[in-house]
């Protein structure tokens, strides 16, 4: 089968991985993003997935606007059987979607109809779910609507975190499109629709997204804390500089002081009042202008009085 593979980030890696060194595929040409700056000095870096496409030979085409006309032409000249995408970033074109005699399929990091779009690993956690799982689609028009062709579920343990997520859910939807495309070939599959009444969206991360509102109760605030750790990481401020936050967890002190006040403050860290009264313990931090570190590590270079009220302007 001649695969044409679409992907960007980390997350599609293993996908591409597993593609490229099974002999029952031809993976005849890799889409990616452009390489983009990176880091304080800007150089420009190239995707995951190009380096890893590169490193086997493999064609790789890398459009600003996938949408272009001279870009769906230069896709579909590769004449693949089936295309495949996972986190590829970009809305793919109906004239893209058509071509392929198998169709497109989608590697979703959710159990759709939950959590259409971008952030579903992120939301699902900030959500405080105990569970998530891949979706295996055919893509459509509408964003993350189309047939299901298979489910995988993940449990979210109590210490996931984006990053810990993000892992499990990439390696079980590599090891789940390996199971679903020998069925798809075979055309033994009866996709599913999906059930329009149960969707819930994901949309991107914004800024204003990722800053602690002390007033919500304290597993929503160790919840985004843990969705966004360890990109981009939630924030607050204190002193009136963004002070982020990437590790926090629950205490059974309890207050009546401001959202945000700081109740406690020694060597296990800094304990925060929340909007239900419980108190949570930040463990990891990075104060503006700095490295990440544990608390403990930051306050020994740095005073914080008890009463402090994190999250004020300046």
């Amino acid at each position: 089968m001649k695969i044409t593979f679409m992907g960007t980030p980390d997350f599609a890696v293993p996908v591409l991985k597993h593609l490229l060194e099974d002999t029952a595929y031809d993976v005849v040409c890799v889409v990616t993003q452009p390489d983009r700056p990176k880091g304080r000095k800007h150089k420009l870096t190239p995707p995951p997935i190009k380096v890893l496409a590169e490193s086997y030979a493999v064609p790789v085409l890398q459009p600003e606007k996938v949408r272009k006309a001279e870009a769906v032409k230069e896709i579909l000249d590769f004449d693949a059987d089936l295309l495949v995408t996972a986190a590829y970033g970009q809305i793919l074109p109906e004239s893209l979607l058509k071509g392929p005699r198998l169709g497109c399929v989608n590697v979703h990091a959710s159990l759709l109809p939950a959590y259409r779009g971008a952030a579903p690993i992120q939301q699902s956690i900030i959500d405080g779910q105990k569970e998530s799982g891949v979706t295996i689609m055919y893509m459509v028009k509408q964003l993350d609507a189309g047939d299901i062709l298979s489910q995988v579920r993940v449990p979210i343990e109590d210490q996931d975190t984006f990053g810990t997520l993000h892992d499990k859910l990439s390696a079980a939807g590599s090891t789940l499109l390996m199971e679903t495309l020998p069925k798809l070939a075979a055309g033994s599959l009866k996709p599913q629709k999906q059930d329009e009444n149960k969707v819930t969206f994901a949309p991107s991360i914004q800024h204003e997204d990722e800053e602690i509102v002390w007033e919500k109760s304290a597993p929503a605030v160790r919840n985004l804390i843990r969705g966004l750790n360890p990109f981009p990481g939630a924030f607050t401020r204190l002193g009136g500089s963004v002070f982020k936050i990437f590790a926090a967890e629950l205490t059974d002190l309890r207050s009546a002081e401001k959202p945000g006040t700081v109740i406690r403050c020694d060597s296990d860290g800094l304990f925060v009042a929340t909007g239900d009264g419980q108190a949570v313990q930040i463990v990891e931090c990075q104060p503006a202008g700095k490295k990440r570190m544990k608390t403990a590590d930051f306050l020994r270079g740095t005073r914080v009085e008890t009463g402090t009220i994190l999250g004020v302007k300046l």
